[in-house]
């Protein structure tokens, strides 16, 4: 619906310390120069300023206003992006002493957000977004049109041409949302399956370009699209891993937080926020080289907390660490053993090993890993649990019995056993606390589950 530039619009900068630290501004500035740079545009101009409380007109003060009005006018540049949320009359006012477009925050990264949709659901969720933010703003070039009149026998005050606009951004608003209703359903569908096959999600989260993508490629053999940028990723992903005993999960891909996220952008995209959402455990990926890295992680649990994932376990993924100069993989771990915080480098692969073995050992109690010893007469069971690709080997006792190596869910086993076992089977659980170890090894007779 909406048509962007091509690029390479002159657009002079304008950030404004409202407040907080120095240090602060000077982070969220080169963070703002990042984005800018996301959009390919060519900043002509660069202004900053400073207030303990934004000015109702234009936001800055009216001198500080007037002088980028020159700036812009010196540099031929054709917009001004400004690092804030500005309301739609500060809008009007600064275009109008501009004489150019002028864009704020929000708008700045619903274009970038924009060209990064690659899927139907994304450039749904973008135009809904868009349309969200520009119903509150249909304030520019109306005040001129007159009142429409109907024909004969119809004349009367008639709608204005906003009134006639903002029906139809609402009508469109509609049609998207019923649109990405039936995304949501699908979406839900799928979650509904992974479910009953008791199939873990494991949901990559963190601020944007901290290395999500990078780790996901790494972790699954993707081609996920990943490049030293702002919101590299917005579409979310979906892929299997394999774990080394035997347990799968699926692995979610998610988009980069920020800080002040514009409301839209969390609203319209809350279907493939879900993912996060319901995901049984979260890999919080850190970029470890950034200065703000703590920062970034609480305004990440922040995120986190307002879209009610705030209780779903998490690890710690510090990323990058080839960068450093005497950077390592590590692993730091709780009292009881479990992995806190992993140090990894997700474009070199190291760490990546203690990153799955972290994976496998923070599933591992949900599954039933030992020897089942079966009777000849319950060939049905055996049947089902190959048919489920539970059984990892497979041997014949002394006496003639079967032993399964098998690797699936509590409940699952608990159901199959039930509904297909004659009568109880012998199990020895290799979870379990204290157990003596595989006491079985010396049978003689032994074939892979694979040949069976």
């Amino acid at each position: 619906m909406f048509e962007r530039h091509e690029g390479g619009e002159r657009a002079a900068l304008v950030d404004v310390t409202v407040g907080g630290p120095r240090t602060r501004a000077e982070h969220e500035h080169q963070e703002f120069i990042d984005l800018v740079e996301s959009t390919d545009a060519l900043p002509v101009a660069a202004l900053r300023a400073s207030r303990d409380a934004p000015d109702p007109k234009y936001f800055v003060g009216a001198g500080k206003a007037a002088e980028i009005g020159e700036r812009a006018a010196e540099t031929a540049a054709e917009l001004v992006i400004f690092n804030q949320t500005l309301s739609p009359s500060q809008v009007r006012n600064l275009e109008r002493l501009c004489r150019c477009r002028v864009i704020d925050r929000t708008e700045l990264i619903l274009d970038i957000f924009a060209r990064r949709a690659r899927s139907h659901e994304g450039k749904l969720q973008v135009e809904l977004a868009q349309l969200g933010y520009l119903s509150t703003r249909l304030v520019r070039g109306w005040t001129h049109l007159e009142r429409q009149k109907g024909g004969i026998g119809l004349r009367g005050p008639g709608e204005t041409q906003l009134e006639t606009d903002r029906g139809l951004l609402g009508e469109r608003i509609k049609r998207i949302r019923a649109r990405l209703e039936k995304v949501r359903s699908q979406r839900e569908q799928g979650r509904r399956a992974r479910k009953r096959a008791e199939v873990p999600t494991v949901a990559i989260v963190g601020y944007t370009n901290a290395g999500k993508s990078t780790l996901f490629n790494r972790l699954t053999d993707s081609g996920v699209y990943c490049e030293d940028q702002l919101f590299a990723t917005l579409d979310p992903t979906l892929r299997h891993l394999d774990l080394p005993h035997g347990g799968r999960i699926v692995l979610a891909d998610t988009v980069g937080f920020i800080r002040k996220l514009p409301h839209e952008l969390v609203a319209a995209f809350h279907a493939t926020l879900l993912e996060t959402c319901e995901a049984d455990l979260l890999l919080h990926v850190v970029d470890v080289n950034s200065e703000e890295r703590d920062e970034h992680i609480r305004h990440v649990d922040g995120v986190l907390a307002d879209l009610g994932a705030s209780d779903i376990p998490q690890i710690l993924v510090y990323n990058k660490v080839d960068l450093q100069a005497a950077g390592e993989a590590a692993v730091a771990r709780e009292q009881d053993g479990s992995v806190e915080r992993l140090w990894v480098s997700a474009r070199s692969g190291a760490g990546m090993e203690a990153l799955v073995e972290a994976l496998d050992g923070f599933f591992a109690p949900s599954l039933r890993r030992g020897w089942l010893c079966l009777p000849p007469r319950e060939g049905r069971l055996r049947a089902r649990l190959y048919e489920l690709g539970a059984v990892r080997e497979e041997r014949v006792a002394d006496n003639g019995a079967l032993e399964l190596y098998i690797e699936m869910p509590v409940r699952r086993y608990e159901e199959v056993v039930a509904r297909y076992a004659a009568r109880e089977v012998a199990f020895r659980d290799l979870n379990a606390p204290g157990h003596p170890g595989d006491d079985l090894s010396a049978t003689p007779r032994r074939q892979r589950a694979a040949s069976s």
